[in-house]
């Protein structure tokens, strides 16, 4: 699943999605990540809520050394691409159109050694969940995946599946719109769900989400 635009306004809120390349410093490293607006639109460009999830992961607020995580809705691959360098095991989903253009990031983005630890991967939610272990993966990340409602029922699909008891999710997003109060409360009635982080300059919010102690609901 691909990213939505922001109603920024016109002009200065939008040159940098036209720019070619966007150049980050994460996990003592140069990252380069290529855009295309123009061939595959906002699946190819790199949102604040990516950039926000990255530092909240570079804070160590999550053990990643040794973890399996994936991350949902890559577009550009940022997110995983920082986890990966911090020393997780990352399996980078997206959908079949934006495969190669992911891939392209992860190689550029990893040195040698660290690349073997990156999987890039073709999930569409709801649809392709046969080719991932139920509960396979210690931490679950999803930047601005939270916005076309009629994707929802099929990302909780996927979440629940993706998820073990001990799982994390990590979704960084902003709220903007009734629907995504609507996916936070759909979000509630399955996992466990706090607010734990919040970006004021870029209004962007983390949650951490967890499948339900069956003793919660007791």
């Amino acid at each position: 699943m691909a990213l939505v635009p922001y109603e920024e306004t016109a002009g200065m809120g939008l040159q940098r999605f036209h720019k070619p390349l966007a150049t980050f410093s994460f996990a003592n490293h140069r990252i380069q990540i290529q855009q295309d607006w123009k061939q595959l639109g906002v699946a190819a460009v790199v949102w604040d809520a990516a950039v926000v999830l990255s530092t909240y992961l570079e804070m160590g607020a999550v053990e990643l050394r040794g973890c399996s995580a994936v991350e949902l809705g890559a577009g550009t691959g940022l997110v995983g691409i920082v986890a990966a360098l911090l020393g997780a095991h990352v399996t980078i989903t997206d959908r079949k159109v934006a495969l190669e253009f992911l891939k392209s990031n992860v190689q550029a983005n990893l040195p040698p050694h660290i690349q073997p630890k990156a999987v890039v991967k073709e999930l569409t939610w709801g649809q392709n969940l046969g080719s991932f272990s139920p509960g396979e993966f210690d931490l679950i990340l999803g930047a601005d995946i939270i916005y076309l409602e009629e994707t929802f029922t099929d990302l909780l699909r996927t979440l629940e599946h993706l998820c073990s008891n001990h799982s994390v999710i990590l979704l960084a997003c902003r709220i903007r719109y009734e629907r995504d109060h609507n996916f936070l409360a759909m979000l509630e009635r399955q996992f466990t769900v706090s607010k734990v982080h919040y970006d004021p300059e870029k209004d962007v919010h983390i949650y951490k989400a967890q499948k339900r102690n069956l003793r919660e609901d007791l």
